[in-house]
Protein backbone atom coordinates (compact mmCIF):
# COMPACT_ATOMS: atom_id res chain seq x y z
CA UNK A 1 0.00 0.00 0.00
CA UNK A 2 1.52 3.36 -0.97
CA UNK A 3 2.38 5.70 1.89
CA UNK A 4 -0.09 8.46 2.60
CA UNK A 5 1.35 11.73 1.29
CA UNK A 6 2.47 14.25 3.87
CA UNK A 7 0.06 17.05 4.71
CA UNK A 8 0.69 19.86 4.26
CA UNK A 9 2.99 19.12 1.32
CA UNK A 10 6.32 20.93 1.11
CA UNK A 11 5.03 22.71 -1.98
CA UNK A 12 2.12 24.36 -0.14
CA UNK A 13 2.08 28.14 -0.58
CA UNK A 14 3.08 30.26 2.42
CA UNK A 15 1.53 33.58 3.43
CA UNK A 16 1.81 36.01 6.33
CA UNK A 17 -1.55 37.32 7.52
CA UNK A 18 -2.54 40.14 9.86
CA UNK A 19 -5.16 38.08 11.73
CA UNK A 20 -4.27 36.17 14.88
CA UNK A 21 -4.18 32.43 14.21
CA UNK A 22 -5.41 29.61 16.43
CA UNK A 23 -6.72 26.06 16.18
CA UNK A 24 -9.92 26.04 14.11
CA UNK A 25 -9.80 29.76 13.29
CA UNK A 26 -11.23 30.72 9.89
CA UNK A 27 -9.39 33.38 7.93
CA UNK A 28 -10.80 35.20 4.90
CA UNK A 29 -8.18 36.57 2.50
CA UNK A 30 -8.93 39.13 -0.19
CA UNK A 31 -7.04 41.42 -2.56
CA UNK A 32 -3.59 40.35 -3.74
CA UNK A 33 -3.45 37.32 -1.45
CA UNK A 34 -6.76 35.95 -2.74
CA UNK A 35 -5.63 36.57 -6.32
CA UNK A 36 -2.34 34.77 -5.66
CA UNK A 37 -4.03 31.71 -4.16
CA UNK A 38 -6.98 31.43 -6.53
CA UNK A 39 -5.49 32.62 -9.81
CA UNK A 40 -1.75 31.96 -9.57
CA UNK A 41 -1.70 28.83 -7.38
CA UNK A 42 -5.15 27.60 -8.50
CA UNK A 43 -6.08 26.75 -4.92
CA UNK A 44 -9.31 24.82 -4.44
CA UNK A 45 -11.29 23.50 -1.48
CA UNK A 46 -9.21 21.06 0.54
CA UNK A 47 -5.83 22.37 -0.62
CA UNK A 48 -3.19 23.18 1.97
CA UNK A 49 -1.82 26.65 2.67
CA UNK A 50 0.72 27.50 5.37
CA UNK A 51 -0.20 30.66 7.27
CA UNK A 52 1.99 32.73 9.61
CA UNK A 53 0.86 35.58 11.82
CA UNK A 54 4.25 36.81 13.20
CA UNK A 55 2.91 36.09 16.69
CA UNK A 56 2.07 32.43 17.29
CA UNK A 57 4.02 30.82 14.45
CA UNK A 58 3.26 28.71 11.40
CA UNK A 59 -0.06 26.92 10.83
CA UNK A 60 -1.18 24.24 8.40
CA UNK A 61 -4.45 25.51 6.97
CA UNK A 62 -7.02 24.12 4.57
CA UNK A 63 -8.88 26.04 1.89
CA UNK A 64 -12.61 26.02 2.66
CA UNK A 65 -13.73 28.06 -0.35
CA UNK A 66 -11.96 29.98 -3.10
CA UNK A 67 -13.16 32.64 -5.53
CA UNK A 68 -11.17 35.21 -7.43
CA UNK A 69 -12.02 37.82 -4.77
CA UNK A 70 -11.89 35.84 -1.53
CA UNK A 71 -10.29 32.69 -0.18
CA UNK A 72 -11.45 31.28 3.15
CA UNK A 73 -9.10 29.03 5.10
CA UNK A 74 -9.29 27.13 8.39
CA UNK A 75 -6.28 26.66 10.67
CA UNK A 76 -5.83 22.93 11.28
CA UNK A 77 -2.67 22.63 13.40
CA UNK A 78 0.40 24.50 14.56
CA UNK A 79 3.50 23.37 12.68
CA UNK A 80 6.13 25.57 14.34
CA UNK A 81 6.10 28.23 17.02
CA UNK A 82 7.41 31.67 16.13
CA UNK A 83 11.17 31.43 15.84
CA UNK A 84 13.58 33.13 18.20
CA UNK A 85 15.93 35.44 16.32
CA UNK A 86 19.33 36.75 17.36
CA UNK A 87 19.10 40.38 18.48
CA UNK A 88 20.94 41.63 15.40
CA UNK A 89 20.06 44.85 13.57
CA UNK A 90 21.11 46.15 10.18
CA UNK A 91 21.62 49.90 9.85
CA UNK A 92 22.00 50.35 6.10
CA UNK A 93 22.45 53.63 4.25
CA UNK A 94 19.87 54.14 1.54
CA UNK A 95 21.05 53.01 -1.89
CA UNK A 96 19.48 53.23 -5.33
CA UNK A 97 16.15 51.39 -5.34
CA UNK A 98 17.20 48.05 -6.95
CA UNK A 99 20.26 47.76 -4.72
CA UNK A 100 18.36 48.58 -1.53
CA UNK A 101 15.57 46.19 -2.50
CA UNK A 102 18.23 43.49 -2.65
CA UNK A 103 19.52 44.44 0.80
CA UNK A 104 15.99 44.22 2.25
CA UNK A 105 15.40 40.83 0.68
CA UNK A 106 18.71 39.28 1.69
CA UNK A 107 18.66 40.72 5.22
CA UNK A 108 15.33 38.96 5.69
CA UNK A 109 16.63 35.67 4.28
CA UNK A 110 19.82 35.81 6.34
CA UNK A 111 17.84 36.36 9.52
CA UNK A 112 18.24 39.87 10.92
CA UNK A 113 15.72 40.93 13.52
CA UNK A 114 15.44 44.57 12.50
CA UNK A 115 16.30 46.75 9.51
CA UNK A 116 16.94 50.46 10.09
CA UNK A 117 17.36 52.43 6.82
CA UNK A 118 19.82 55.27 7.32
CA UNK A 119 20.55 58.67 5.78
CA UNK A 120 24.17 59.77 5.45
CA UNK A 121 25.83 62.71 3.68
CA UNK A 122 26.73 60.70 0.58
CA UNK A 123 23.43 58.87 0.13
CA UNK A 124 22.14 59.02 -3.44
CA UNK A 125 18.59 58.32 -2.21
CA UNK A 126 16.79 60.25 0.50
CA UNK A 127 13.44 58.49 0.93
CA UNK A 128 11.96 55.02 1.24
CA UNK A 129 8.49 53.74 0.41
CA UNK A 130 7.86 51.92 3.68
CA UNK A 131 4.81 50.03 2.40
CA UNK A 132 6.80 48.73 -0.56
CA UNK A 133 9.72 47.83 1.68
CA UNK A 134 7.38 45.93 4.01
CA UNK A 135 6.02 43.98 1.03
CA UNK A 136 9.56 43.05 -0.02
CA UNK A 137 10.55 41.71 3.40
CA UNK A 138 7.22 39.89 3.82
CA UNK A 139 7.57 38.12 0.48
CA UNK A 140 11.18 37.24 1.29
CA UNK A 141 10.12 35.81 4.67
CA UNK A 142 7.46 33.70 2.97
CA UNK A 143 9.96 32.40 0.44
CA UNK A 144 12.61 31.43 2.99
CA UNK A 145 10.18 29.95 5.56
CA UNK A 146 10.73 32.46 8.32
CA UNK A 147 8.06 32.49 10.99
CA UNK A 148 8.99 35.99 12.24
CA UNK A 149 9.10 39.15 10.18
CA UNK A 150 12.00 41.55 10.60
CA UNK A 151 10.96 44.94 11.90
CA UNK A 152 11.58 47.80 9.48
CA UNK A 153 11.58 51.49 10.30
CA UNK A 154 11.45 54.82 8.51
CA UNK A 155 14.86 56.20 7.48
CA UNK A 156 16.69 58.30 10.08
CA UNK A 157 19.95 60.22 9.95
CA UNK A 158 23.24 58.74 11.07
CA UNK A 159 23.63 61.59 13.57
CA UNK A 160 20.30 60.71 15.20
CA UNK A 161 21.24 57.03 15.38
CA UNK A 162 24.57 57.73 17.06
CA UNK A 163 23.11 60.22 19.56
CA UNK A 164 20.75 57.56 20.91
CA UNK A 165 23.04 54.53 20.72
CA UNK A 166 22.26 52.14 23.62
CA UNK A 167 25.06 51.22 26.00
CA UNK A 168 24.44 47.48 25.74
CA UNK A 169 24.49 47.09 21.93
CA UNK A 170 27.70 46.37 20.04
CA UNK A 171 28.16 48.49 16.90
CA UNK A 172 30.13 46.95 14.05
CA UNK A 173 30.76 49.27 11.14
CA UNK A 174 32.32 48.48 7.81
CA UNK A 175 35.13 50.99 7.34
CA UNK A 176 36.77 51.04 3.92
CA UNK A 177 39.80 52.70 5.54
CA UNK A 178 40.47 49.62 7.63
CA UNK A 179 39.58 47.77 10.77
CA UNK A 180 39.78 44.33 12.34
CA UNK A 181 38.93 41.41 10.02
CA UNK A 182 35.17 40.94 10.27
CA UNK A 183 35.12 37.27 11.28
CA UNK A 184 37.71 37.77 14.03
CA UNK A 185 35.91 40.83 15.38
CA UNK A 186 32.53 39.09 15.40
CA UNK A 187 34.05 36.05 17.13
CA UNK A 188 35.59 38.27 19.82
CA UNK A 189 32.21 39.87 20.44
CA UNK A 190 30.55 36.46 20.66
CA UNK A 191 33.07 35.32 23.28
CA UNK A 192 31.86 38.09 25.56
CA UNK A 193 28.51 36.28 25.72
CA UNK A 194 25.15 36.95 24.05
CA UNK A 195 24.81 40.68 23.44
CA UNK A 196 22.59 42.78 21.21
CA UNK A 197 24.55 43.74 18.11
CA UNK A 198 24.20 45.89 15.03
CA UNK A 199 25.91 46.29 11.69
CA UNK A 200 26.41 49.72 10.12
CA UNK A 201 26.86 49.87 6.34
CA UNK A 202 27.52 53.10 4.46
CA UNK A 203 26.34 54.40 1.07
CA UNK A 204 27.92 54.05 -2.37
CA UNK A 205 30.51 56.75 -1.62
CA UNK A 206 31.23 55.50 1.89
CA UNK A 207 31.20 57.51 5.12
CA UNK A 208 32.92 60.91 5.03
CA UNK A 209 35.66 61.78 7.50
CA UNK A 210 33.34 63.51 9.95
CA UNK A 211 30.89 60.60 9.96
CA UNK A 212 33.69 58.10 10.42
CA UNK A 213 35.03 60.06 13.38
CA UNK A 214 31.56 60.30 14.93
CA UNK A 215 31.05 56.52 14.61
CA UNK A 216 34.45 55.75 16.12
CA UNK A 217 33.64 58.04 19.04
CA UNK A 218 30.82 55.73 20.12
CA UNK A 219 32.27 53.50 22.87
CA UNK A 220 30.51 50.39 21.55
CA UNK A 221 31.81 50.89 17.97
CA UNK A 222 34.18 48.38 16.40
CA UNK A 223 35.54 49.03 12.90
CA UNK A 224 35.69 45.98 10.64
CA UNK A 225 37.16 45.27 7.24
CA UNK A 226 35.55 43.00 4.67
CA UNK A 227 38.71 42.06 2.82
CA UNK A 228 41.10 43.60 0.29
CA UNK A 229 38.53 44.50 -2.36
CA UNK A 230 36.18 47.48 -2.54
CA UNK A 231 32.62 46.20 -2.20
CA UNK A 232 29.43 47.84 -3.36
CA UNK A 233 27.06 48.88 -0.56
CA UNK A 234 24.66 45.99 -1.12
CA UNK A 235 27.51 43.46 -1.40
CA UNK A 236 29.10 44.72 1.82
CA UNK A 237 25.81 44.44 3.69
CA UNK A 238 25.09 40.91 2.49
CA UNK A 239 28.64 39.69 3.09
CA UNK A 240 28.92 41.15 6.59
CA UNK A 241 25.49 39.90 7.67
CA UNK A 242 26.33 36.39 6.50
CA UNK A 243 29.67 36.36 8.32
CA UNK A 244 28.09 37.61 11.57
CA UNK A 245 25.31 35.05 11.37
CA UNK A 246 27.81 32.24 10.76
CA UNK A 247 30.18 33.30 13.54
CA UNK A 248 27.89 34.76 16.21
CA UNK A 249 24.31 34.15 15.09
CA UNK A 250 22.02 31.19 14.68
CA UNK A 251 23.92 29.74 11.74
CA UNK A 252 26.58 28.62 14.22
CA UNK A 253 24.20 26.38 16.21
Amino acid sequence: MPAKPAWPPRSAPRLFVSSALSQGAEIALSGNQAHYLSRVMRAAAGDAVILCDDVTGEWASAVMAATKREVVLRCERLLRSREAMPDFRLYAALLKKPAFDLVLEKATEIGVAEIRPMLTRRCVADRLNLDRATTIVTEAAEQCARTALPRIAEPVTLDAILREWPEDRLLYFADEQGGEPAAACFAAGAREGPKPAALLIGPEGGFDDAERAAIRAVPQARAITLGPRILRGETAAIAAMAVWMAVAGDWSN
